[in-house]
């Protein structure tokens, strides 16, 4: 991998939009959720991504209670720079408690949610809208005339899948298609050293049928930053993590005997390279097939400067083998089913190269 530049823009998917290889996320945006930042650290914070050439700028209607998208609103509006901004947002999570169109992937919540979310963005347009999560229920044809509509309405740009299987996101890529609607232009996962399943199915069907990937979470929620230390089945350290966990949240990360592994390989790499873990881990991320931007986050503009700076140095190949190493996926049918003397077996004994379709 060549060093990157924040300004050095790519496609994103086989879109014509052009998105800075690092996306500041703002779930961090306000202090509703108990582990954010206050609105002037997140001003400070947007004008230090700008500043330093990032164009690609992640909210969505429920972060921080919709104090995020507020925040964002107000700062490009008062800065005049949202012209120059990707914008993203999303929907799918209730945001009306008590009400049961109030969240989910049908119409009538994504109609109202995008006009909720254009309001406390004080914009007339989102430039990438996603779909925040799969909702198990609403047929993907209503999903993706809807979306489509969007577009063709004008308040929305371009649109994508975040946190769906990969069959559901083929569907939906394919009925397009055949329909003549909008085409996702990326899925955002989640994707780290120590969250690589989308490796399995997300990134074949991405490169397959013209999506990008946005990967998020690529520090594990703040796991590699290596500022945790094990304590039993949990963590201890100050961070959200912490703070998840001393609330009894469900949706609290936990970490095995492999993660802790994986950690150890990733502080040996960086003390090699005189980097920082998280900066190691998010270039691993960035450098990998099909993701065209990785999403960052911060709660103190000291901590956006570290991250800013992991596009700066190439990771060498012996050190960027032991980390793909530790971390591979190990294989599961029916791709072991594949084997290369199965490939032999069917072509009639005659020895043939691996397809890039074969997932290990």
């Amino acid at each position: 991998m060549e060093n990157k530049s924040l300004a050095e823009c790519g496609l994103l998917g086989k879109s014509g939009l052009r998105v800075s290889p690092l996306c500041l996320g703002t779930m961090t945006f306000g202090t509703e959720w108990g582990w954010g930042c206050d609105e002037n650290t997140a001003r400070q914070m947007l004008s230090r991504y700008l500043d330093a050439g990032g164009n690609f700028i992640d909210t969505a209607d429920n972060y921080t209670n919709s104090k995020s998208e507020e925040i964002v609103g107000r700062f490009l509006k008062e800065q005049g720079r949202r012209e120059r901004v990707v914008l993203a947002s999303k929907f799918s999570f209730n945001t009306s408690p008590g009400d049961p169109n109030g969240g989910g992937n049908g119409r009538k919540h994504i109609m109202a949610s995008i006009d909720a979310s254009l309001r406390r963005l004080q914009t007339d347009y989102i430039d990438l809208y996603w779909l925040q999560a799969w909702d198990t229920a609403t047929h993907v044809e209503e999903v993706m005339s809807t979306m489509d509509n969007l577009v063709h309405f004008g308040k929305v740009r371009y649109i994508g899948f975040s946190n769906t299987p990969a069959w559901y996101a083929a569907r939906a890529q394919t009925l397009a298609q055949w329909r003549g609607w909008e085409r996702l232009c990326s899925m955002q996962m989640e994707y780290s050293l120590v969250e690589r399943d989308i490796e399995r199915e997300h990134i074949p069907t991405a490169r397959h049928l013209g999506m990008g990937i946005c990967a998020w979470s690529p520090l594990a929620g703040g796991f590699l930053t290596g500022k945790y230390q094990r304590s039993g089945v949990g963590v201890t350290g100050k961070g959200r993590i912490q703070v998840m966990q001393d609330q009894g949240n469900l949706l609290t990360p936990r970490f095995s005997d492999k993660e802790w592994s994986i950690l150890r390989v990733l502080q040996e790499v960086a003390g090699e390279l005189h980097r920082s873990p998280a900066q190691v881990a998010i270039n691993w991320v960035s450098s990998q097939p099909q993701v065209d931007s990785t999403i960052i986050g911060a709660t103190e503009t000291g901590q956006l400067g570290d991250l800013l700076a992991s596009l700066e140095f190439e990771i060498p190949l012996e050190q960027k083998r032991r980390l793909d190493e530790v971390g591979r996926l190990a294989g599961v049918y029916p791709y072991t089913f594949f084997t290369p003397e199965q490939r032999t077996t069917m072509a009639g004994g005659v020895r043939v190269r691996e397809s890039v379709l074969v997932t290990r």
